[in-house]
């Protein structure tokens, strides 16, 4: 099960934990405030799932984990919820496949939202009751409230490539809330890290997934790390050096992939009048040299890294380094900025500091998702939180500008398979 490092006292913390958990539960809200409700039921590939799908299941999660277990004479919103709405979880029972939750015209949003409401005011009692809550309460809150802000991220995701796929190309928020742009990229350094025996895996007090542990030891050779994410306008210069063209710089797999798609650049970027643009939370854009690029596969990832003359630093390298320069929360591009895109590097950056470690894009590792030395599942639904994905699937590390700032940590383990490109996914380069 996920684990909590500091347990709580709850008679002292339950209205803390309450103010956290309504505004945890207002942000998910906020997110889909822009959307028609239209916006809502579209599903339009597997790996997206529809927004009004989201509200409900992070619902679903509280009534199923908590109140049903820790509420006297709850009653349920709707008997059929569960099927509807469960994701993944078969020790819960069946469930409507992933594929067709976008065949969900009903309930409406009206009913979902509804449902939250019915939720959130049972939540809102129990905690602030005077019923005794065991710790096991507070670690399943904390699970839920960081399992609501992975759905947050996925929101915002999922709704990008929903509004993508409008002839339209439509405004999620006004292109006048981002900054102007600027062409002045940060000039790239590469920095020393320390080989040796290095503790990984989650070292700090407080919340963490259970795929974070347990800390164990790795040997690494001394190497470099780049000191900034990869630019668009890097990325430009792969394209126009024909790297879609060059199947010596890609892995098999990614290359007839790559070919069958008719892949030529990142996913949303297209030609207009011989420039590139983007398609953004912001409408089409032209695409910003000095930001990140970003909604590549780990193919791209790492043909790129190849043409470079580079390559992508493993997982342990990553959370090494990440430690050895310091690497905190504040300086990145998170959520709660509402730009819903990575940021330039100041062109004046000091270049012996290591940046955009946590914040801005997902960066692909070299290293497969697999379980750490001594990791074993926890009995019973909560065990298929994790587990049950290690095989097949790529780690990547450091949040993006659609994770809350808070959720995150250096420990934290990400995963995706190769192919995916829908998520704020970059490239960080190692030697």
């Amino acid at each position: 099960m996920p684990q909590v490092h500091s347990s709580p006292a709850p008679a002292t913390k339950a209205h803390s934990w309450l103010f956290r958990y309504q505004q945890v539960r207002a942000q998910s809200q906020a997110l889909c405030a822009p959307l028609l409700p239209e916006d809502t039921v579209v599903q339009p590939m597997l790996d997206v799932s529809p927004p009004k799908w989201h509200l409900a299941h992070t619902t679903w999660f509280w009534e199923t984990f908590l109140l049903k277990e820790y509420a006297p004479g709850y009653h349920l919103f709707h008997p059929e919820y569960a099927f509807l709405f469960n994701s993944y979880y078969n020790s819960l029972g069946s469930r409507v496949n992933r594929a067709d939750r976008g065949t969900l015209s009903r309930p409406p949003l009206a009913d979902v939202l509804a449902y939250r409401t019915h939720v959130d005011e049972a939540m809102a009692l129990l905690l602030a009751s005077d019923k005794l809550l065991p710790p096991a309460f507070f670690e399943l809150l904390d699970l839920g409230l960081h399992h609501e802000q992975q759905h947050q991220e996925l929101l915002a995701t999922d709704i990008k490539y929903i509004l993508s796929t409008s002839p339209l190309a439509p405004e999620y928020r006004p292109a006048a809330e981002l900054p102007a742009p600027t062409t002045e990229v940060a000039p790239a350094a590469w920095l020393a890290v320390p080989g040796g025996i290095q503790p990984i895996g989650f070292q700090e007090e407080g919340f963490c997934f259970d795929n974070e542990l347990p800390v164990h030891e790795v040997l690494l050779a001394p190497f470099e790390l780049q000191n900034r994410l990869v630019t668009n306008a890097e990325y430009e210069a792969f394209i126009a050096a024909g790297g879609y063209r060059d199947f010596r710089h890609w892995m098999g797999e990614g290359w007839d992939l790559a070919q069958a798609q008719g892949w030529e650049a990142p996913l949303y970027w297209v030609q207009v009048e011989g420039a590139w643009h983007r398609f953004t939370h912001h409408g089409l854009r032209p695409v910003e040299p000095a930001a990140p690029v970003t909604h590549i596969s780990f193919y791209e990832a790492d043909a790129y890294a190849n043409w470079a003359g580079a390559r992508l630093p493993t997982e342990a390298e990553w959370e090494t380094a990440a430690r050895h320069f310091g690497a905190a929360t504040g300086g990145g591009t998170w959520l709660e900025s509402n730009l819903l895109d990575p940021q330039p590097l100041a062109a004046d950056a000091d270049p012996s500091a290591c940046h955009q470690l946590l914040g801005d894009c997902w960066e692909w590792t070299y290293s497969p998702y697999h379980a750490y030395p001594g990791y074993s599942r926890a009995a019973g639904a909560l065990g298929e939180y994790n587990g049950k994905f290690m095989v097949n699937q790529l780690v990547l590390r450091g949040g993006s500008c659609a994770t809350p700032e808070n959720h995150i940590r250096v420990s934290y383990r990400n995963f995706f398979h190769a192919d995916k490109r829908w998520q704020f996914t970059g490239i960080r380069l190692a030697r």
